[in-house]
């Protein structure tokens, strides 16, 4: 890729971050370019919609995260602390240009599909939530353990605890965390529930011994 088209798409990103970051209503791809001073038919030559730049802005800082989990030599329950503050901090940082890639599909349908900022934030997370359930004594969860974790640490909802609440990044972080924890703690409990009824389902099923047969 030439220098001035990756230097055009970087502004483009970098343009579409702040201007979400201080949104103060609707914004559009000519916005975008105009903040980037660059014409908009440019603009659609790098991409096709504005939730297609917003997706290069989060796959950006999805990126931050992976490398500072990467370079992480704690283990367990720490490390899934460290990499979920570093993922508190970011999102502060960005604010509100992080709370518009939003879709029709949910969480693990755009992961398992190959969603690209999603991908680099699951390469993160996969380390830290494995340990965590190894600590805690639970069977691994795979990407569900991703799905807990997206949930309670969406950006709205930690802006919220921040912003309406009044809680500190830290503060927001080990909530989160216990919260998780019990997430994951519940979703095992109930997936072996969910297995040893099924076992004793089939077991009910089964049809008692004739008492006669039996004695004979």
């Amino acid at each position: 890729m030439r220098s001035d088209t990756q230097r055009n798409r970087r502004q483009l990103v970098k343009a579409a971050g702040q201007l979400f970051a201080a949104r103060r209503g609707p914004i559009n791809m000519s916005d975008i370019a105009k903040h980037a001073e660059i014409s908009t038919a440019t603009a659609y030559r790098h991409f096709a919609s504005v939730e297609e730049v917003l997706a290069e802005y989060r796959f950006g800082v999805g990126e931050k995260l992976r490398d500072f989990s990467l370079k992480q030599e704690s283990t367990g329950l720490e490390l899934l602390e460290a990499v979920s503050r570093k993922w508190v901090d970011l999102v502060t940082r960005h604010g509100g240009a992080m709370l518009y890639t939003r879709s029709g599909e949910g969480y693990l349908a755009r992961l398992r599909k190959g969603a690209y900022y999603l991908t680099v934030q699951a390469d993160a997370l996969e380390r830290p939530l494995r340990e965590a359930c190894d600590e805690l004594g639970l069977e691994p969860l795979g990407d569900e353990a991703m799905f807990l974790w997206n949930i309670l640490f969406d950006p709205r909802e930690i802006l919220d605890l921040i912003q309406t609440v009044g809680l500190t990044k830290d503060q927001a972080t080990v909530r989160l965390i216990a919260a998780l924890k019990g997430a994951m703690a519940g979703w095992n409990e109930d997936r072996s529930r969910g297995e040893g009824s099924g076992a004793g389902a089939g077991a009910e099923a089964a049809p008692a011994a004739d008492p006669g047969q039996a004695a004979s």
